[in-house]
């Protein structure tokens, strides 16, 4: 799948307000700020907040906190020239819910009523590892009737990948990046049962909506991009560019979380340390980094 360049470069960066943000965060966020400024283009701050069950309004007021004393700015968003722009994604459910009917209208979703637990049980060799376990076809339903859903209702809907489709492209730092559908993933939740959609869904239309040219990430979102790339071609949106960057790691060798808190950016500004010596660091410049397997 070729990964076409617009002109005008819109970057963006996407927090989650689930926690403190830590200097993974920094890092990923300071080479999107770069990544833009190098192509004189804007960066776009939005709040992924949709996962209401863990995200907080203290940790959205910490992060952009904690964002602009590390030295990131933003050009959209919140607290632009006085003037609040809200990029927020608890505020576009129904902007979401127009892409589920579009979806729905093509045929390439269906109502999942299995949890986690029954995708388990119904496999012979779980797929270790990712954020969700490859879904079985045999679970999937062999017939939809339209007149009989009017919207998501308090079930999950999956997207139906097409099984042995290869999904390719080129990330602007790892190069091409390959993906079997149904064989690296599975069918995939675009909404959820709690009456939001998914992460892989919110950010596809986000994205497009916003206009975003190039996405910068962690290198452990490489399956997320290859779901929402099949979001995109259903759609026949153009996808943006993608730049996944090494994961950061703390001293044993482990990527950082945020329920982790010793190298949060709060922690970090609470013990007196600065931006600038964070920024120059060996860690930050990536001699400790990690890769996924």
């Amino acid at each position: 799948m070729l990964l076409q360049q617009r002109d005008l470069y819109r970057g963006r960066i996407a927090p989650t307000p689930s926690g403190y943000l830590h200097l993974g965060h920094a890092r990923t966020f300071w080479i999107a700020q770069k990544r833009a400024r190098k192509s004189q283009g804007s960066l776009v701050f939005r709040n992924e907040d949709i996962d209401h069950a863990r995200c907080k309004p203290k940790y959205a007021d910490a992060m952009m906190e904690d964002l602009r004393w590390f030295g990131i700015e933003w050009d959209e968003g919140p607290d632009i020239g006085g003037a609040h722009i809200p990029y927020i994604q608890s505020q576009r459910i129904p902007l979401y819910l127009k892409v589920w009917e579009k979806l729905y209208n093509l045929g390439v979703i269906y109502p999942s009523p299995h949890s986690r637990k029954d995708v388990l049980n119904a496999l012979s060799a779980p797929h270790i590892g990712d954020t969700e376990p490859i879904y079985p076809s045999h679970l999937r339903p062999t017939k939809i009737s339209v007149k009989s859903i009017s919207g998501p209702g308090k079930t999950n809907w999956r997207f139906q990948v097409p099984d042995g489709k290869s999904v390719n492209f080129i990330d602007c730092r790892m190069g091409e990046v390959k993906l079997i559908a149904g064989k690296d993933f599975g069918d995939f939740i675009v909404w959820r049962k709690d009456g939001f959609p998914s992460y892989e869904m919110a950010v596809v239309v986000d994205d497009q909506s916003m206009h975003i040219t190039e996405v910068v990430r962690g290198e452990d979102l490489l399956t997320s991009t290859a779901r929402q790339l099949l979001l995109y071609d259903a759609l026949n949106w153009l996808p943006p560019a993608y730049y996944h960057c090494p994961l950061f790691c703390d001293d044993n060798g482990e990527r950082l979380a945020k329920r982790n808190d010793s190298l949060s950016l709060r922690k970090l500004r609470g013990k007196g340390v600065t931006p600038e010596s964070l920024r120059k660091s060996r860690n930050f410049i990536g001699s400790n980094v990690c890769s996924i397997d």
